[in-house]
């Protein structure tokens, strides 16, 4: 799920199709409002970038319960931004307090799930595994199912049988981690008066992973979609200088946000369900993007590059659960060479981060960050995301500090992916009603 030495990505490919929302689902869901705030923490994750997330078939799964009038829920909490976004959520029945990495990049959302041996003690703590004994709205979803019971030759959720007549799910990551448990079905409990109906759940009992997933793209049973979310938006605060330091609280909206007044949009790019591109993935959130700017240099890099190909190579995606950004070849390579020409002679030889990462540095940050100045993502209708030059390094530990953008064929993935590390001070907002996302500057480590 996350890639090497300290992690770096929460990534998902899909090569199937699930369609996106209707016009119909979307009248339907802006009268069903589900407006929250609470808050992100982020935890280092375990090993392995992510490139084979299961997809899950749109027509297989339905919900027509409504849900009913919510009241906004707050809470804030400190937390050290290393590589990923962790927020809290209460699940179940008396809640169990979880941590799940805020994932834009994945449907599925899982949890840890292993059974306690006493069943008096106290709902865990967070990053505790969850107890569905606990729970009184827990349930597991049998083979019967519709989701262990493909329609379409072409499906790929990888979910069998197991041993009980339960739906029972597996999938390995890029380095050979399994993960692996049983679907089932549990409610999200903010408060007594506010929760959600149960919603399918992964019930991890197989994973190195010390978090589970919140799925928040666009397939059908994500967690945004299932919840019936119509918009969600998060501010991820700047890192410190050295990976371990205390950071201030980043904040994470499900409903409207007060800030969002300020916020400029780019739409966000659709497929049509009957298209079949191989490598693209149709529940990414995917956007327009232009160029990229360097120290205020424009760099000569083709709009087309960072638009799909007949093949669905080359879009664009945001992503929560990437910490570092992701560009095809021909971006990179120019990206690297502005970079050379910049401080070339300064650059680490023969390093590459995680085997995907090689602008890296034996410290001086404020001097290499000012000699490469900062660095903007130029998308549609004048949005952009700017990193200033003093944050323009990312500290990848030893004392080495690496230019946080990496080359995605070294992923095996042909895709664009804008990572939460040039996220970092901007309001990020996922207006699904409306198809579009988006950006404003802000200075996450406040009350936002």
């Amino acid at each position: 799920m996350a890639l090497s030495q300290k992690t770096m990505i929460l990534i998902s490919l899909f090569f199937l199709i699930s369609p996106p929302l209707s016009a119909k689902e979307n009248k339907y869901l802006n009268n069903t409002p589900f407006s929250l705030s609470f808050p992100l923490t982020t935890s280092q994750l375990s090993l392995a970038p992510n490139t084979s997330k299961p997809l899950h078939h749109a027509s297989l799964i339905s919900n027509s319960r409504r849900i009913p009038r919510l009241t906004s829920y707050n809470q804030k909490l400190s937390f050290k931004y290393s590589m990923a976004p962790i927020v809290s959520l209460p699940i179940g029945t008396p809640p169990q307090t979880q941590q799940m990495v805020l994932d834009t990049g994945s449907q599925l959302s899982w949890i840890q799930c292993h059974k306690k041996t006493t069943k008096s003690k106290p709902p865990p703590p967070p990053m505790a595994s969850f107890d569905p004994s606990l729970s009184s709205t827990f349930s597991v979803l049998p083979c019967t199912h519709p989701i262990c019971k493909p329609r379409v030759p072409d499906f790929t959720l990888p979910t069998s049988c197991d041993q009980n007549k339960l739906c029972h799910y597996s999938y390995f990551y890029a380095d050979g981690t399994l993960a692996e448990g049983n679907l089932v079905r549990e409610k999200f409990t903010f408060s007594p008066s506010v929760s959600t109906p149960p919603l399918i759940l992964g019930c991890a009992k197989d994973t190195s992973d010390s978090e589970g997933i919140l799925g928040m793209n666009r397939g059908r049973v994500s967690f945004a979609s299932e919840a019936k979310i119509t918009k969600f938006s998060y501010c991820i605060p700047a890192r410190p200088a050295q990976t371990g330091s205390n950071l201030p609280t980043g904040t994470f909206y499900l409903g409207n946000n007060p800030n969002s007044a300020g916020f400029r949009y780019v739409d966000m790019l659709t497929f049509d369900p009957s298209q079949r591109m191989p490598n693209l993935d149709p529940l990414a959130y995917t956007v327009v993007m232009l160029g990229i700017r360097i120290g205020g240099k424009k760099l000569s890099i083709l709009p087309s590059v960072f638009r799909h190909d007949p093949s669905g190579a080359g879009q664009t995606m945001i992503d929560s659960g990437s910490e570092f950004t992701y560009f095809v070849d021909e971006a990179y390579t120019k990206v690297r060479e502005e970079i050379v020409r910049l401080v070339g002679p300064r650059l680490k030889k023969g390093y590459v981060y995680a085997g995907v990462a090689d602008m890296c540095f034996d410290g001086h940050d404020v001097e290499i960050g000012r000699l490469i100045g900062d660095m903007v993502f130029e998308f549609d209708k004048g949005v952009e995301i700017a990193t200033p030059k003093e944050q323009i390094l990312a500290d990848v530990g030893g004392g080495v500090r690496c230019v946080a953008i990496g080359q995605s064929s070294k992923l095996g993935a042909a895709s664009n992916i804008i990572g939460n590390f040039h996220q970092q001070n901007q309001w990020v907002e996922f207006d699904l009603s409306n198809r579009r996302v988006g950006f404003g500057r802000a200075d996450c480590s406040r009350s936002v």
